[in-house]
């Protein structure tokens, strides 16, 4: 990560832990990092399964790409370093949001490996978990949601990932969903065997 620009901004410690703030939620915390190609389902995923969650109690929120660009991330395009800016700004953003107890629950394309293993290091371990909606880039594009695919194709949309831009999958996910082969529920049913096999979550 950049250097600090002052030497005088100094980190100011808190009394009440992380561990504190689990303790009073009944749960762990951590962010489950969902990336993937555009379309792949990551945003449809993480809006369920925030929904699961909520369901049996569990402090859940979900970070996404599209609307974190309509805010915090508003300035950056789509260029090679505004991806890793806007990585690094959620990665910072979702530090935070673990430390505070919350199963975080992120909808970004992410498409380089080092950005993401950067917010890997950013986490303690075990509070960072690379979930990777594998999905082709054939049923993306046959989805489309966005016509997104479509404006690349006629050269509408420059850098754009999947077409134009490289996507970098991960090496070694914690979890793999494949959304072109499994249905939403079954996809939510292996990330919440995950938490659970993990004490993340309490059993359902």
């Amino acid at each position: 990560m950049a250097n600090l620009k002052s030497n005088d901004v100094v980190w100011h410690a808190g009394t009440v832990t992380g561990e504190d703030r689990q303790r009073l939620l009944g749960h762990r915390s951590c962010t489950l990092w969902m990336t993937g190609l555009p379309a792949s389902g990551k945003s449809t995923l993480a809006v369920a399964l925030e929904k699961v969650l909520l369901e049996r109690r569990i402090h859940a929120y979900v970070l996404d790409g599209d609307n974190i660009r309509h805010g915090l991330n508003r300035d950056l395009g789509f260029s090679p370093e505004d991806r890793v800016e806007n990585i690094r700004r959620i990665g910072e953003v979702a530090k935070l949001f673990t430390d505070a107890g919350v199963v975080n629950v992120t909808a970004f394309i992410s498409p380089y490996r080092a950005d993401r293993e950067r917010v890997r290091a950013l986490m303690k371990k075990g509070q960072f978990i690379e979930v990777f909606v594998s999905c082709s880039v054939a049923e993306c594009e046959r989805r489309d949601p966005k016509g997104h695919y479509k404006k690349a194709r006629a050269g509408e949309i420059k850098e754009f990932t999947g077409i134009s831009a490289p996507y970098e999958e991960p090496l070694s996910p914690e979890i793999v969903v494949s959304t072109d082969r499994q249905s939403e529920a079954e996809c939510l049913a292996q990330i919440v065997a995950y938490l659970e096999a993990k004490d993340l979550i309490p059993p359902g």
